[in-house]
């Protein structure tokens, strides 16, 4: 039982960092110090999605 509850907030602290790690990369980009393709691929699809959420899909370059 401990294990399940450990294991599920271990996920959810996890999700957490990678939105996080998200924005960081959007704000880098926006600003010119990163390219999309520079992004490390576990993040790509949440920082393509803010991009288009923010209509910057023109910064979304591979």
């Amino acid at each position: 039982m401990f294990l399940n509850i450990f294991g599920n907030l271990l996920i959810f602290v996890r999700r957490k960092e990678v939105e996080k790690m998200a924005v960081i990369y959007v704000a880098l980009i926006v600003k010119g110090k990163r390219t999309y393709e520079s992004v490390p691929s576990v993040i790509k699809p949440q920082v393509r999605e803010l991009l288009i959420d923010l209509e910057l899909e023109d910064l979304i370059t591979e």
